[in-house]
């Protein structure tokens, strides 16, 4: 059943927004509400409420700034602004970053569209009117990619489109080709300037929110810098103002966002995140130089900001704990260095699970994450290496409890001089069906060149329904 909300225009009644079923029906934002419902007799269809839908947007957009960016703006009255500069680095590239997005937002319940471009009106028309939910353009190929698009996609007014439909234009390409003059005279400055927003020839500064509870600190300089030594000068400053706003508060930093405002309106943008609460200059200040080299001051920075999006409690024993840790090397700064230099995507452990197959027994946790209760058995040793899945090695064997003598893999064959077992494990038939017949037998072996491994047969050797009785390679050892 197609929704939609109506609101007032004047003495108009119109649709403020349609679901996927209305616009597929033929309605859009901004139809008389009349027509709507002429066209789909019991349309269901509610009052609108722009003054909670934008304090929804407003909650929304601190979200995004915490997780994804620092520099976000609206884009009234169902669209944002991300400026991802310098960000996506911490996701694991920019598709990992969009997904990672995307997937936060349906998490929360939100459809979306989302496009990352080299310019904001290319990424505005591409969201909200290409073919792709998720659309990644490589700098200088906005004008291309929104060549076949519509005119709406240009933020112009209604009549200004109306005006140059009837002129024969359908597209953005089409409009792109002909000569400014004549545009200008007869629609003034807007089309222009919105095509030259989309290419970039002109650009479009973004009005980014800032939370008022969020730790923040602002250098302005009388000259602008650009050498790396006085940029590092300026975050080794704005770290122990940040750092004692902190401690006010009782806070430390988990994530920093670095602002570098250029004399020619664009910005540069450093995050940084910390794998614990810290708020210890030295360490925040390492962490951001170490990305100083991907800013670009063009002709110089007039100011820098630097802020917290991201902070947990900190007491003064823990940060008196970390000085002492730090001494005999606190694994925590470490995570940080290595994290901010990898990415945070790159840097896990290996944790416990409780479950009799063992390439369901372990699963990949934060670095610093509590350590569980569950543990793997100590009498059972696992090999350092698991296969996932195992390889399959040609060996010969006796049935049905015997290891095997030798074992073919990779090409190479393995005489084995040294083994034990086997240990019997069972599927886990509350988890698949297919499992509850299933039956494996594990051998530790050695080689004549010393060289352990982890084999196994599928089936007990003896019942045909517990296996195909072939041998696979599931591990090494040390």
């Amino acid at each position: 059943m197609p929704f939609v909300t109506a609101g007032r225009d004047g003495s108009r009644r119109i649709l403020c927004a349609v679901d996927a079923a209305a616009r597929k029906a033929g309605l859009h934002v901004g139809m008389p509400v009349a027509e709507a419902q002429a066209l789909l007799p019991g349309l269901a269809l509610i009052e609108a409420e722009p003054e909670r839908d934008r304090e929804m947007l407003d909650a929304l957009a601190i979200e995004i700034l915490r997780r994804t960016s620092p520099m976000v703006a609206l884009d009234a009255p169902d669209g944002l602004w991300i400026d991802t500069t310098g960000c996506d680095h911490l996701f694991g590239g920019e598709a990992a970053m969009l997904a990672d997005l995307r997937h936060c937002l349906h998490t929360a319940g939100y459809a979306c569209r989302v496009a990352l471009t080299g310019t904001t009106g290319a990424a505005h028309a591409l969201a909200r009117f290409g073919r792709s939910a998720v659309t990644i353009i490589p700098p200088g190929g906005e004008g291309v990619a929104v060549s076949a698009l519509p005119l709406a996609a240009l933020r112009l007014p209604e009549d200004t489109v109306a005006g140059l439909r009837r002129l024969g234009f359908d597209t953005i390409g089409q409009l792109a080709t002909v000569p400014r003059a004549p545009l200008v005279r007869r629609f003034g400055m807007e089309v222009t300037r919105r095509l030259d927003q989309v290419s970039g020839a002109a650009a479009e500064p973004l009005d980014p929110i800032e939370p008022p509870d969020m730790p923040r600190v602002k250098l302005g300089f009388i000259e602008p810098i650009g050498t790396p030594e006085h940029l590092a000068r300026a975050i080794a400053d704005l770290a122990d103002m940040l750092c004692v706003r902190l401690g006010e508060e009782g806070l430390g930093a988990r994530r920093l966002d670095l602002v570098f405002a250029r004399v020619d309106g664009r910005t540069e943008i450093i995050r940084a995140g910390t794998a614990a609460p810290n708020r210890e200059p030295r360490h925040l200040v390492r962490l951001l130089i170490e990305r100083l080299s991907t800013v670009d001051p063009g002709f110089g920075v007039e100011t820098m900001t630097l802020s917290a999006p991201l902070a947990e409690p900190l007491d003064t024993r823990q940060i008196a704990a970390g000085f002492a840790d730090a001494a005999g090397g606190d694994i925590a700064l470490l995570v940080d260095t290595l994290a901010n230099r990898l990415g945070a995507h790159r840097l896990y452990r290996a944790a416990p699970v409780e479950s009799d197959l063992p390439e369901r027994a372990v699963r990949t946790v934060a670095p610093l994450a509590p350590t569980l209760r569950a543990g793997w058995p100590a009498e059972l040793p696992r090999p350092v290496r698991l296969f996932d899945p195992p390889e399959e090695v040609r060996t010969l064997a006796k049935m049905p409890d015997h290891p095997p003598r030798f074992f073919i893999w990779r090409g190479q064959r393995h005489d084995i001089t040294h083994a034990d077992g086997p240990e019997r494990v069972f599927g886990e038939w509350w988890r698949r069906e297919a499992e509850t017949t299933a039956v494996r037998d594990y051998f530790a072996v050695e080689d004549e060149a010393g060289a352990r491994f982890w084999l196994f047969r599928d089936g007990d050797g003896s019942d045909r329904e517990t296996g195909s009785y072939r041998w696979f390679l599931h591990g090494l050892f040390t």
